[in-house]
């Protein structure tokens, strides 16, 4: 017996040891070095061909990105299950896609679920997977040779190629860009390219490219799948160096070869602009595949990767002659007399290029609101309904088509709690972002898929049918006036009661005090009275012309961007609001942030339209995704005497309103963005009286990190699917 135990213990001594050996340590014994290298897809020209057993045709790419994050976790928790992947799978390909495309390593449970879904379906979903550089790399080492940039991309994209052939076991923490996991399943039958890298800062390649121009060892390279020209710069032998250490891993180890890329995006584009436009977008870095050759050795070939938005680059619009990129003749860029710079620069992309283009991003956001307006084409960044952006979508893919490209993935599929906007990000606490829906945060809602608030509906919509309200006592009365109040983790909804109330041509107010620390008793613009410091005032005046108003002192876009926008330090003694100011004003939200210092000569550059626009000015419509007349932007709508409005959580100054979290006084010995706790709000309810108006508390409890959603597939997910299944998509 004694014996019979010690053999055991050593059989299973040397099972974990091997498995170790094996999964986590890469032990690999050449058991056929002379087996050919295969692969079931090539590049031809400037098209992609696959071979899915019948012979090599044309492949073009109809993609969407998917993400890793869902409401209350991060995208790093990587927390999505089996079942939620199959069925988005499922929906992915009944949109008409052929082609995923994740960013980096996920957890093993994505890999399983890939694996079983086209294990189960004979028309199969293709991918192309991503090798990511953690942001924290990428903006704190300059140096793109540093072991820490270089040799952790290194390491990771041959992580990546034992992951996708289902042979490496990733502990927790291994990264904090990556998921872990027991990778059993080899899904690398079903991926037809790699793209490494990210959108990377031009300041990165700038300053690694002036740091090596003068060393041979780093401005070239020649691999055995990859080698440099003559042109090259340090930052792209880089690149060359980690895709030919790959392409040589994968080739020896598991005797195949994808498709590869670099990641690229307009930032970094191979492009020379004219001066005017260089100095005023500070244009310092260029990436250029074109320098990146292939041996023979490689079977597959090379794609340009890249990520365009069609609001960026916007420069284009100020760009007169475009033969500086090869571009002589405009007049194919116009469609209905409108000068399609999204077409165009996708075209200059492609007439570079003697490789297959591939858009591996585009996409716009149905958040309410905005980041970026497209002067051209009216493609914003944000501030686009569900319908405006499914239209933009088949817009963007049809001239990704026409332009040459081998195709696209749309970004995203599904919308991302947890993202986070430069014109926003100041005024939220961006450690509690993935426990509530910040509606006025566009980086949120670029997805196909809606995370809507309730387990199965949320507590309201704004349609006009008020039978959901039946048994709501209201926060506050006042005559024959009354506010009914709820709220879920993206808003704060109101029904507002008036018996006869003659909705065009009169006008209803909702004061509303939510800090202790500001607000007025009077509001001027009005000549309104109250018995409580109001910070805001909801101004119901017809479907046109309602908004939301802002005590000045507490105009968040004054107490970050004064300087930027006016021309002044609002923190100056002398440009502070008063305490008790009576001025409210409109609120507002910042587009662009330009230096004039560059090239005031050229006015003409500086004639972008409007720096900021008015988000709190509120949109009628009907708001019920199961309505005809669905508009996925309307903030109110008016039903005989009743008006139903929601209100986004940010345009009331919430930074966490999970935690029931506001923005604190701007000037109270803060200077800037602090957060407060409050738990309840005052509401109240006038016509525009002379009277006193009496505000009432609604209480507030917030929901902590415990989220309520319900997934719901947005119109332009439809509008897609009718598209690339060979409808008109409208």
């Amino acid at each position: 017996m004694k014996k019979f135990i010690i053999i055991v213990l050593c059989v299973a001594l040397l099972a974990v040891g091997a498995d170790a050996a094996i999964y986590r340590f890469g032990l690999y014994i050449d058991l056929h070095p002379d087996a050919p290298v295969e692969s079931f897809v090539k590049t031809w020209g400037k098209s992609i061909l696959l071979d899915n057993g019948s012979g090599y045709s044309e492949f073009v790419i109809r993609g969407v990105n998917l993400g890793s994050g869902e409401p209350g976790e991060w995208a790093t928790d990587y927390d999505i299950d089996k079942e939620s992947y199959k069925r988005w799978f499922g929906y992915i390909k009944e949109m008409g896609a052929n082609t995923i495309r994740v960013y980096t390593i996920q957890n093993d449970t994505f890999y399983n679920a890939f694996y079983e879904y086209n294990e189960s379906n004979p028309d199969p979903l293709y991918m192309l997977h991503g090798v990511w550089v953690n942001d924290y790399v990428q903006n704190s080492r300059r140096d793109a040779y540093d072991s820490d940039f270089f040799e952790a991309f290194r390491r990771d994209c041959t992580t990546m190629i034992d992951v996708i052939h289902g042979r490496k076991k990733l502990s927790l923490g291994r990264a904090a860009s990556a998921g872990h996991g027991s990778y059993m399943k080899d899904v690398s039958q079903w991926v037809i390219g790699y793209i490494l890298g990210v959108e990377w800062e031009d300041i990165t390649v700038a300053y690694t490219d002036e740091k090596y121009k003068d060393n041979a060892e780093y401005a070239s390279f020649a691999g055995e799948y990859l080698y440099t020209t003559e042109d090259a710069t340090p930052f792209e032998a880089m690149l060359c160096r980690v895709g030919d250490n790959m392409i040589s891993y994968e080739s020896k180890r598991y005797k195949t070869q994808k498709l590869v890329a670099f990641s690229n995006w307009p930032t970094t584009d191979p492009f020379e602009y004219p001066e005017a436009v260089t100095n005023l977008y500070m244009k310092c870095a260029f990436v250029d595949t074109e320098h990146i050759k292939t041996t023979e050795k490689l079977i597959t070939g090379q794609f340009a990767s890249y990520h365009v938005y069609p609001y960026y680059p916007d420069y284009l619009h100020w760009t007169d002659d475009w033969s500086f990129c090869g571009i002589t003749d405009k007049t194919v860029f116009y469609d209905n007399g409108t000068l399609n710079t999204y077409r165009a620069y996708l075209s200059m992309l492609t007439a570079h290029h003697t490789m297959p283009v591939v858009i591996s991003e585009f996409g716009i956001s149905t958040g309410r609101g905005m980041a970026h307006r497209d002067l051209n084409t009216n493609r914003n960044q944000g501030n686009m309904s569900e319908r405006e952006q499914g239209k933009a979508l088949i817009y963007c893919y049809n001239d990704i088509m026409a332009a040459g490209c081998a195709g696209g993935c749309v970004f995203s599929w599904q919308d991302e709690w947890f993202k986070r906007t430069w014109n926003t990000m100041h005024a939220v606490n961006l450690t509690r972002n993935p426990y509530w829906s910040d509606y006025q945060t566009n980086e949120q809602y670029f997805g196909l898929l809606s995370f809507d608030p309730g387990d199965t509906e949320s507590v309201c919509y704004v349609d006009g049918d008020i039978s959901e309200w039946a048994g709501a006592e209201p926060v506050v009365r006042s005559g024959d006036m009354s506010v009914c109040m709820k709220y879920d983790e993206k808003f704060v909804y109101f029904l507002v009661h008036k018996k006869g109330l003659d909705f065009e041509n009169e006008s209803l107010y909702i004061p509303i005090d939510t800090t202790p620390k500001t607000g007025s008793n009077y509001c001027e613009n009005h000549n309104l009275k109250f018995d409580k410091a109001v910070d805001f005032v909801l101004v119901i005046n017809g479907s046109e012309n309602s908004r939301l108003l802002v005590q000045e002192r507490y105009e968040v876009l004054r107490s970050t961007y004064s300087q930027s926008l006016k021309g002044f330090d609002t923190y100056l003694k002398d440009n502070i609001p008063d305490k008790n100011s009576s001025k409210f004003v409109n609120i507002d939200m910042i587009l662009e942030i330009f230096d004039m210092r560059y090239d005031k000569s050229a006015s003409r550059l500086y004639d972008f339209g409007d720096p900021s626009f008015e988000t709190g000015l509120l949109r009628y419509g009907n708001a019920n995704p199961d309505s005809a007349d669905f508009d996925s932007l309307a903030d109110f709508i008016c039903s005989g005497d009743y008006v139903e409005l929601k209100l986004p959580w940010q345009l009331l100054n919430f930074s966490d309103p999970s935690e029931c979290e506001i923005l604190d006084d701007y000037y109270d010995g803060n200077y800037g963005i602090k957060f407060i706790n409050i738990d309840s709000m005052n509401v109240g309810i006038t016509s525009g009286t002379s009277e006193r108006c009496t505000l009432a508390a609604y209480p507030l409890k917030g929901w902590g990190n415990r989220v309520t959603y319900h997934e719901r597939l947005k119109s332009s997910y439809y509008m897609l699917r009718d598209y690339w299944n060979g409808g008109a998509g409208s």
